[in-house]
């Protein structure tokens, strides 16, 4: 991830596809760019569909210690890669801190996701509390924003 652009993530995780699909299409009707958004989901029929709908691409598949088999698009994902390429070894919990949140806060997302949770983020600075205030309107449970650039 380029730290140098200042911006950063806002995170919420949603309890299914649906609800995660609701979220991302308030987000777009807000006037969010898709090319902002992530998501990290367990890999299932529905999850595929939400991603190519959304971002029009088949997304990664990766084994996340922590989570299992997942399919995972956007930039909190190049992010919680760094430079080592270790977020399958690592997990979400050890990789938040890239994305400005703590530990534990990884932790509550890796464990909700792995309940079959939907991790949606927003890769914007500038409309960070617009986003979160989307994420929690439609259902983004434990939504949050990272500490911007420099402050962890």
């Amino acid at each position: 991830m380029d730290d140098s652009d200042g911006r950063c993530f806002t995170v919420g995780v949603f309890q299914d596809v649906e609800w995660a699909s609701r979220g991302l299409e308030a987000l777009l009707a807000e006037g969010f760019s898709a090319d902002s958004f992530s998501m990290i989901s367990r890999n299932t029929p529905e999850a595929e569909e939400l991603l190519r709908r959304t971002f029009g691409v088949e997304g990664t598949k990766l084994d996340i210690k922590g989570i299992g088999d997942v399919i995972v698009h956007g930039p909190l994902v190049g992010a919680l890669q760094g430079l080592g390429k270790d977020l399958d070894r690592n997990g979400v919990a050890a990789t938040m801190r890239r994305a400005g949140f703590q530990a534990h806060d990884g932790y509550i997302y890796e464990t909700l996701t792995a309940r079959g949770g939907v991790l949606v983020s927003v890769h914007s600075e500038p409309r960070a509390a617009d986003a979160l205030t989307v994420l929690f309107a439609t259902g983004g449970g434990n939504a949050a924003i990272g500490a911007w650039t420099g402050r962890v």
